[in-house]
């Protein structure tokens, strides 16, 4: 249910003139074009194979470059939900300590387990925890390391159980709010804060006594507390997703605001629905709005 959305490039005529541009820049006062022309030749991911060897300041910025344009391929991979694709690209590098290499990876694999068999979306969950893990081992202060954190402990708990899930709930509130002190514009992340408020506020009673258990003080929320994420996801990036939309329907209907609820739900129905997830959205909305 949460999505990544970060800059990306979206068409590969603009990657390649981005890749000309950077690679001449570097090269033009080196060897002419004929060197141009073989390092166009030359995958960038078999370029980056030599990282950990550069020697001199040329080489450095040869690295930069070559780094940026294999994270504007990732990208404009995952606008085409070509996982699977990215998976191919970045796991030759799972071993390497580059955190934006390592986050994005994850959050490949986490696509990829949400059209996975039950057995096959275990085993990539708990993939992608390993490596987020390792990544927040090698840079504490990355938002979007923390972000997709909060993911994969929401999803391997969800595999865990009910006691597993209500035990992970603090931890996945903490990543979550240290993701948004880092980088408070990301709206995915006041979005995702938004529905860890609304789920703790909709916990049913066996949860909520299970989570006393647990806890000396059980995770509380309220509704309002969600409606405040939710609202300040909208303000930040107006329209981004369909399931903010769609929560700030059903979260103005628990505070019985339904004319406020019924303008967010038909804003969801309406959403150009892009992939799947938009989809559902647009079909749930519909449906409470059918109720309503």
């Amino acid at each position: 249910m949460l999505l990544q959305r970060l800059f990306r490039v979206t068409n590969y005529r603009i990657l390649q003139r981005v890749i000309y541009k950077d690679i001449y820049s570097v090269y033009k006062k080196e060897s002419g074009i004929q060197t141009i022309r073989k390092l166009w030749i030359t995958s960038p991911f078999t370029i980056m194979g030599v990282w950990g060897f550069i020697k001199n300041k040329d080489e450095i910025e040869t690295q930069i470059t070559t780094k940026e344009v294999l994270i504007a391929k990732v990208d404009a991979l995952f606008d085409q939900g070509d996982y699977k694709s990215i998976y191919n690209i970045l796991s030759k590098y799972e071993d390497s300590k580059d955190v934006e290499i390592l986050w994005r990876l994850c959050r490949a694999i986490y696509k990829m387990s949400e059209m996975a068999s039950d057995v096959e979306a275990r085993k990539l969950i708990y993939k992608g925890y390993d490596l987020i893990s390792k990544a927040l081992d090698i840079q504490e202060d990355h938002y979007a390391v923390h972000k997709w954190m909060s993911i994969f402990l929401n999803s391997k708990a969800t595999f865990e159980g009910t006691k597993a899930h209500i035990k992970e709930l603090y931890n996945i509130k903490k990543h979550l709010l240290r993701a948004s002190e880092l980088k408070p514009t990301d709206a995915t992340t006041l979005y995702m804060l938004g529905c860890w408020c609304y789920e703790i506020s909709s916990l049913a009673w066996y949860q909520r006594k299970i989570a006393s258990i647990i806890f000396e003080e059980p995770p509380t929320s309220s509704f309002e507390e969600a409606l405040m994420y939710h609202e300040n996801a909208e303000k930040i990036d107006p329209n981004f997703y369909s399931r903010n939309l769609l929560m700030l329907g059903k979260t103005y209907l628990k505070l019985n605001r339904k004319e406020d609820a019924v303008k967010y739900l038909k804003k969801a129905v309406e959403f150009s629905a892009k992939t799947d997830d938009d989809q559902k959205a647009k079909q749930e909305a519909q449906k409470i709005l059918s109720s309503i």
